[in-house]
């Protein structure tokens, strides 16, 4: 059984510092300096998404939030961490 209160899980939750497009990856600088990316295309709106859209990248909610206004699309970090992407890695085969 779980008795620490619930505020102490979100002390533990990792938030982004800034966010930036590179081609088709996107990056995402951690409060403790760690840098990760993840391709776009795990996300239909960002897969989609032209370069100078996926550019448009914002911090949002003290960052535990990515938010890209014109596409409608917000992503949480801790959902990216956990590799929860809406969509399969491309292979050669489902490559077009």
């Amino acid at each position: 059984m779980n008795t620490e209160p619930r505020n102490a899980e979100l002390e533990h939750e990792v938030a982004a510092s800034r966010a930036w497009a590179d081609g088709r990856t996107i990056f995402i600088e951690l409060h403790d300096h760690r840098i990760i990316g993840f391709p776009a295309n795990r996300f239909q709106r960002l897969r989609d998404a032209s370069d100078k859209e996926l550019e448009e990248v914002s911090v949002e909610v003290n960052g535990y939030a990515l938010r890209w206004e014109n596409l409608d699309e917000d992503l949480t970090v801790n959902g990216i961490l956990a590799g929860h992407f809406q969509l399969p890695p491309e292979t050669e085969e489902t490559t077009p």
